[in-house]
């Protein structure tokens, strides 16, 4: 039995922190779907793998039980739309990390054009801007159910609302000002040319004699 004021750790770290190829496939996904850090992605990894180790236990099983779990397992992914309908536990083992991503409340939001990025998505549903089921979520990291994406709007009194908010229109490069580089160029001061009747002839001194 563990401390009460300090909850266990929900996931597992990697098992060896210095790993490139692995490092470096986090920065891409912590790039493309907009995550705080490495932790969002490793709860995900733990998640997954919890998932898959229940899956090969109900292959190997042939109780009445393991029939029950094994198609409210089935049910549950595909209605958070990561299996297919028709699926079956083997079908469990071969879900990748990014398809789990892309069911979070966050990727969704961006899915459905509500969100310019990732990172904007993220901000709004911290900041209370993106209802589901005419409910405030503030978790990006809420997994959105099929049946449920159509219910997912901006909320009531969200700024958002207004179509011309800065955050939602998109400002086309020809709409921007263009700037000459000759014009941004500093001008040089005109060389006043001199033609041959304007020369200054030298003047003559006569000389006494």
């Amino acid at each position: 039995m563990g401390i009460v004021k300090k909850p266990k750790k929900k996931y597992s770290e990697p098992s060896h922190p210095w790993q490139g190829e692995r490092i470096q496939e986090e920065k891409v996904i912590l790039k493309e779907y907009g995550l705080k850090n490495k932790t969002e992605i490793w709860k995900i990894n733990s998640k997954l793998k919890k998932i898959k180790t229940q899956a090969k236990k109900l292959i190997a099983a042939t109780s009445e039980q393991s029939k029950k779990e094994e198609k409210l397992l089935l049910e549950r992914l595909v209605n958070l739309g990561i299996l297919n309908e028709g699926a079956t536990l083997n079908n469990i083992l071969e879900i990748n990390l990014k398809e789990i991503l892309n069911r979070r409340l966050q990727s969704v939001v961006l899915l459905k054009g509500l969100a310019r990025t990732s990172k904007q998505a993220r901000q709004m549903i911290s900041h209370g801007h993106i209802t589901l089921n005419n409910k405030k979520l503030n978790v990006p990291s809420y997994l959105v159910r099929l049946k449920d994406e159509s219910e997912l709007s901006y909320s009531q009194n969200s700024s958002f609302n207004n179509h011309e908010h800065p955050e939602r229109v998109v400002q086309k490069k020809k709409d921007r000002k263009r700037i000459d580089v000759k014009e941004a160029l500093p001008k040089e001061p005109k060389q006043i040319e001199k033609t041959s009747e304007e020369t200054i002839q030298p003047q003559k001194t006569e000389v006494k004699q």
